[in-house]
């Protein structure tokens, strides 16, 4: 364990503006994933089995849902006196409602930094879907006496990919004819020079973490890159939050993912045990508990509390928490939110590449 002389800080509303529907009522940090969690739990509990004890959530905009789930942070040991859970909620300065980019956020979080006393943070997203040990990569940035230290995963899709010398980062591009070293939204950096950055950055009215800080102090900073062997991608697109779901009902992930040496912990819900009519098919298929299920369930992902009715096909498909799909309905590669209602005899289609995505709420 790493202890207490690392601060953990996860910004909750990465790649908000492209997942649509699924980020108009929340903050990325809050979508639902794999049948019973939320994306923020990974960062979250990465960073409880690591030993770090005092995490702050960089909030924006439509955060109460984000709020309402991790309450105090009973759930990862996080409800504490001294350090715990802490929302670092939006600011506004001359009129801008929101922050710009990250170093605008770190800059409004400012006081929070000022008042830790821990040497090390590691700045982490929510939009991450991984179980990598970063107890690991602070070990390894303390021991080599790097400036930064930043995460990659090799072939993945990032919002930036990494060009590597020696382990040690040249530049970061959105887009690169280089191998596909993927920017992991990990780092870790000692909070004195952290602030430094920022304080820097901010006078000349930079935004972007990756470009205006990462890119500029490549030549001047040791910033080492640790590469992430194990399972890791992040949510950038509506496709890829589909794909990765689909990725957790592979056995082999799943037990990567959620393993018991780092367990993945959430907010608990009481529910009771799902139900399946005599003439239901569940194949290939992650259900929740609290469901009710009459018809056909193929290669979905059905979250707590959904009811599917007789005659029903469900194929390919994400339903989440308390969707109700009404008597010979067809879905396939469908994305529904909370509370969706099917009416009976409905079919709606997408495809893998471009999956439907219908809103919370919604009556179709």
């Amino acid at each position: 364990m790493i202890g207490k002389n690392v601060l953990g800080i996860i910004f909750c509303n990465s790649q908000d503006s492209v997942l649509n529907e699924l980020t108009s009522v929340r903050a990325v940090g809050s979508v639902p994933f794999g049948g019973r969690y939320r994306l923020v739990d990974f960062a979250l509990s990465q960073l409880v089995n690591s030993g770090i004890s005092k995490v702050g959530l960089v909030t924006k905009q439509n955060f109460k849902s984000l709020a309402d789930h991790v309450g105090s942070g009973h759930p990862w040991d996080l409800a504490r006196k001294n350090g715990g859970l802490s929302m670092i909620t939006p600011f506004a300065i001359e009129g801008a409602t929101f922050y710009k980019g990250r170093i605008d956020a770190l800059n409004g979080a400012m006081d929070y930094l000022e008042n830790a006393k821990e040497e090390y943070v590691v700045l982490a997203s929510a939009n991450v879907v991984s179980s990598f040990e970063i107890e690991n990569m602070v070990d390894e940035h303390i021991r080599s006496e790097a400036d930064i230290t930043v995460a990659y995963k090799k072939g993945i899709e990032s919002s930036y990919y990494l060009k590597i010398a020696d382990g040690k980062l040249v530049s970061a591009k959105s887009a690169t004819n280089d191998a596909k070293n993927g920017y992991l939204e990990y780092l870790v950096i000692k909070r004195e020079l952290l602030m430094l950055l920022v304080k820097e950055a901010s006078g000349h009215n930079y935004t972007d973490f990756v470009t205006d800080i990462l890119n500029r102090k490549a030549k001047s900073l040791q910033i080492n890159c640790f590469e992430v062997t194990a399972y890791a991608k992040i949510v950038t697109t509506v496709q890829e939050f589909f794909e990765i779901n689909m990725d957790m009902i592979d056995t082999n992930i799943r037990r990567e993912v959620f393993n018991l040496e780092n367990p993945v912990f959430t907010k608990l819900r009481d529910e009771m045990p799902s139900k399946y009519g005599f003439n239901s098919v569940v194949e290939n298929s992650l259900i929740a508990e609290g469901c009710t299920i009459e018809g056909e369930v193929k290669n979905s992902i059905i979250f707590r509390g959904v009811k599917i009715g007789k005659g029903v096909r469900v194929e390919n498909c994400i339903i989440m928490q308390s969707c109700e799909i009404g008597d010979n309905t067809q879905l396939d590669y469908v994305i529904a939110d909370k509370n969706v209602v099917f009416k009976e005899g409905r079919t709606l289609m997408g495809c893998r590449s471009f999956p439907m995505v219908i809103g919370k709420g919604l009556t179709v």
